[in-house]
């Protein structure tokens, strides 16, 4: 009897994929970054959203804040170094430390071949979606290294980072280039306890992609009848494959590119 009444108060309680980290991630006011905030939020962990558009972030920050979850803003341009540098730096001063970073922030490029790209915009996708990525992981790293001792960061790629992609031939190859550094720093700093992976989304209903549709009627539809689910994926799918790379739980995933595309790349 004694034994069915501890059973009886043995609660079962949940804890949170992410209870006790601190997040730090870019391109936070929208998309699946603004998915992802709101899911780490809920997961547990204490948030800090960056992005170029200060509306935005306000009000992701207060919605997380109503659910009763922990967050704050920095508006960030990606491709200013100062400016990368200085977001990551400010989650140390918000919350004392740093655990984990999903860097998400990207922009596209008109979808056109390599030759009818200006330099200029050739410019800017690599300033953005290649250098800020290169810089935020360099802050982050420090970051962790000073305050958590060990951490998880996640890159957002594309599966078209992962084939020829002559529509989005510059996002295309600054993605893959994403890839390369994602791997290199697993290697880099898995010694110390820091993972490193990325996630390869194939087509969602981000307003990325929505403008792209607009631009190229039909693009949504072909992502649809390319994809063995025969839909696109909402960000808040991707944000939890961003979420569990970061958890405890994937605490032996390293240098991984992680499909989340409906089996389109299968």
């Amino acid at each position: 009897m004694e034994d069915m009444e501890n059973m009886h108060n043995t609660a079962i309680t949940y804890q949170g994929l992410l209870t006790g980290k601190v997040a730090f991630i870019t391109g936070a006011g929208r998309g699946i970054g603004a998915a992802a905030a709101r899911l780490f939020a809920r997961e547990g962990a204490r948030v800090l959203l960056a992005a170029r558009t200060e509306d935005q972030l306000k009000s992701v920050t207060e919605d997380i804040r109503a659910a009763g979850g922990t967050a704050d803003y920095v508006v960030c341009d990606l491709a200013d170094a100062a400016s990368v540098r200085a977001a990551v730096d400010r989650t140390v001063e918000v919350y004392g430390r740093l655990d984990l970073a999903f860097n998400n922030g990207a922009v596209a490029q008109r979808p056109v071949p390599l030759d009818e790209l200006a330099e200029a915009e050739f410019d800017h996708v690599t300033a953005v979606n290649l250098k800020s990525v290169w810089l935020a992981m360099n802050a982050e790293v420090a970051a962790i290294r000073a305050t958590a001792g060990t951490g998880a960061i996640v890159n957002n790629s594309s599966i078209g980072s992962l084939r020829a992609n002559p529509v989005l031939p510059v996002y295309g190859a600054m993605k893959r280039a994403v890839n390369s550094l994602t791997q290199s720093a697993a290697v880099s700093y898995g010694p110390e306890g820091i993972r490193v992976n990325a996630v390869a989304p194939g087509g969602t209903l981000t307003e990325m992609v929505r403008d792209w549709d607009e631009a190229t009627p039909g693009i949504i539809d072909h992502m649809k009848s390319v994809t063995p689910l025969r839909r696109t994926a909402t960000p808040e799918e991707i944000a939890e494959a961003a979420a569990w790379l970061l958890s405890d739980r994937a605490s032996y995933v390293s240098g991984a590119i992680l499909q989340v595309d409906g089996g389109a790349g299968a």
